[in-house]
């Protein structure tokens, strides 16, 4: 099939962060370079930046106070209608990638809809009541809330069921699917910029977290430990705990809050980082396979993507569960160990998830389904 031929259309949840979604957009985008991506809400001066050849297309919710805009979660109530209201009719293909309203939008059936799933809407279904311990919700608000989630979760299992064709980016979230949508999909990792960083051996000493700043990335819990033990951390990334995050560090000589940086100071970092410490329960996990890719060590939750990525004592150690404790024991294992790890050997694990190879398998099977589809 010759896909040239095809007008497709790419639809994303927020384009609003740079983050690992974000990287594989990108990718696809790269797959299918004539491609228009239709998106909810956007930071348009950084997504020009991201995506400079490519028509961006907002929903109505971008015509928002800015306001609410920078607190989008107030527009929870408006995203489905938002998301259907996209008028992609003149499309032969929709390809969309979502871990929460892309995959609901509404195609003629002439239109092949396939979707990359990141993740099942993580906080109406098994982080919901984390969530709202979280957003620390009480009497009638935290009530109202859970009507939302409720109306969300039933929103979200049945737009599930729109895309013709489901593929996740982990086993991980295959099983996720499988249980909260009764669909059985393929996997295809998402893309990792190994080729662009170089191992090495040597290091300055410090500990390095990378990621959105995500309450359920547990920055602060990692923060917390390295406080105890003493050893230097250096933080990078950006998101909505960054304040909280900052109160958390003063004081704190040896752990640094970087913020976001450049992909040429960010591969930096991992380069010349002692190991990469992780204590989320994370879909994949990009950014601990960038830094395997530079000869590091991830020290990292045992659960999610990362029982993918990470070999036991040969490209890292894990934690059982996310307690400072045993964080601490697995930052102390490490140690332990550390001469036993082989740089060389850490990064050709991590070359196996390259962005030529996401390139190379998403083509394939978006060319194979649409043949399939087609007959």
């Amino acid at each position: 099939m010759n896909l040239k031929d095809k007008k497709i259309a790419l639809v994303h949840d927020f384009l609003l962060y740079h983050g690992g979604a974000e990287e594989t957009l990108l990718e696809m985008q790269k797959v299918f370079s004539d491609a228009s991506i239709y998106t909810l809400l956007a930071n348009k001066e950084w997504a020009k930046d991201f995506f400079p050849r490519t028509e961006i297309i907002t929903s109505f919710l971008q015509k928002s106070p800015k306001f609410l805009r920078k607190r989008h979660k107030f527009l929870l109530p408006l995203m489905p209608s938002a998301i259907e209201a996209f008028d992609l009719r003149d499309y032969d293909v929709v390809i969309s990638s979502s871990s929460a309203f892309a995959k609901g939008i509404v195609v003629k059936t002439k239109i092949s809809h396939i979707c990359y799933m990141h993740a099942p809407m993580r906080y109406v279904w098994d982080w919901q009541h984390e969530y709202l311990e979280e957003k620390k919700l009480k009497g009638k608000i935290k009530l109202m809330t859970r009507f939302l989630l409720n109306y969300l979760r039933l929103w979200d299992r049945a737009s599930a069921a729109r895309p013709d064709f489901l593929v996740a980016n982990s086993k991980f979230t295959a099983r996720r699917i499988e249980k909260y949508y009764r669909r059985e999909v393929p996997v295809i990792y998402p893309p990792v910029r190994v080729e662009q960083i170089k191992p090495q051996k040597e290091n300055d000493g410090y500990f390095l977290t990378v990621g959105r700043l995500s309450a359920y990335k547990r920055v602060d819990l990692i923060i917390k430990t390295f406080s105890k033990l003493k050893l230097p951390l250096v933080v990078i990334g950006d998101g909505e705990e960054v304040e909280s995050l900052k109160k958390l560090v003063e004081g704190q000589s040896k752990i640094k809050l970087l913020g976001w940086q450049s992909n040429e100071k960010l591969f930096k970092f991992y380069q010349n980082a002692r190991a990469f410490i992780c204590a989320s329960e994370d879909d994949f996990n990009i950014t601990a396979v960038e830094a395997m890719a530079a000869g590091k060590p991830v020290i990292g939750l045992r659960a999610g993507g990362l029982r993918e990525t990470i070999i036991e004592g040969e490209t890292g150690e894990f934690f059982d569960e996310p307690i400072l404790e045993l964080v601490a024991d697995g930052v102390r294992r490490f140690i332990e160990k550390e001469e036993q790890y082989n740089y060389k050997e850490i990064s050709r694990h991590a070359s196996q998830f390259s962005v030529e190879r996401f390139r190379r398998d998403f083509r394939n099977y978006v060319e194979g389904v649409l043949r399939d589809w087609k007959d």
